[in-house]
């Protein structure tokens, strides 16, 4: 079992909490710290053993960084691998139970918990796949009404998150992997520098025979800092992203994102 934390400019305690959360698990064999800050001030954050830091001042993006860590895991010669935001934390115990239902689920590419505030609130990050409305037009929707509205099947909201579901849109907060559907599909798209990685990786997976799961008997929190919605920049990035993953999969003509949304909806009763 390994882990990766791809690192940009950390508050060291928020961080230290997300190390030390998934260290707790004695079935980890090794955590990569993949560092895309300009400086290396985050090399000394951890003294564990299994801890592998690796500065990687170009920054490459969000997804080409974690690359580097499951590239290894998968020359390691693992079963699983978790990808990890830098502001999760959660009970060692949940990587044990969480192996132990992918070891009686073969056919499981990903899997993501429950996802907490640390105000115990529910964090909605089960999503359909998205439209272009969806990831660009409701960000700067103005009616709130309509976007609550939306929000209730886009973001399965009408499920009350309480099942085990099918889901074909998971955060990447938090993503268990099972490397050999990943050695099949391919890691992150490294022509999306941030934002909209996982939907892309979780597609692939569908695309390649694994279902992709939420599984609400073991939570995290998450403090899910939403920093696209504060910044600019971020927003932009955000932007340039969405329209790569639309000029791959397609605009508003996407016959399968109709076929998976239709039947995740239908599998879940709407």
């Amino acid at each position: 079992m390994t882990g990766c934390i791809v690192l940009y400019k950390n508050n060291e305690k928020v961080l230290k909490e997300s190390i030390d959360s998934f260290l707790s698990s004695t079935k980890v064999e090794r955590l990569y710290l993949i560092d895309n800050s300009p400086t290396d001030l985050l090399r000394s954050i951890s003294i564990d053993s299994r801890v592998e830091y690796i500065h990687n001042p170009s920054n490459p993006g969000f997804g080409a960084a974690h690359n580097i860590a499951i590239n290894a895991a998968l020359k390691s010669g693992g079963d699983y691998h978790v990808v990890l935001n830098p502001d999760v934390y959660f009970e060692g115990e949940i990587i044990y139970e969480l192996m132990n239902y992918m070891e009686s689920s073969p056919v499981v590419g990903n899997v993501m918990p429950k996802v907490l505030y640390p105000d115990n609130s529910i964090q909605y990050l089960c999503k359909l796949l998205p439209t272009p409305y969806d990831w660009i037009g409701r960000r700067f929707n103005p009616f709130k009404k309509m976007v609550e509205k939306r929000n209730k099947t886009f973001e399965l909201r009408f499920s009350n998150y309480n099942k085990e579901m099918e889901v074909p849109y998971l955060s990447g907060c938090f993503m268990f992997l099972r490397l050999s559907a990943i050695e099949k599909v391919g890691g992150f798209d490294e022509g999306i520098f941030m934002y909209g990685e996982e939907t892309d990786l979780c597609r692939r997976l569908i695309d390649g025979g694994y279902k992709t799961i939420f599984y609400p008997k073991v939570l995290i929190y998450h403090h899910f800092e939403k920093g696209s919605h504060k910044s600019w920049r971020l927003t932009k990035i955000g932007v340039k992203s969405a329209i790569y993953y639309f000029n791959k999969w397609g605009w508003f003509f996407d016959k399968r994102r109709k076929e998976i949304n239709r039947d995740t909806l239908t599998k879940l009763g709407m």
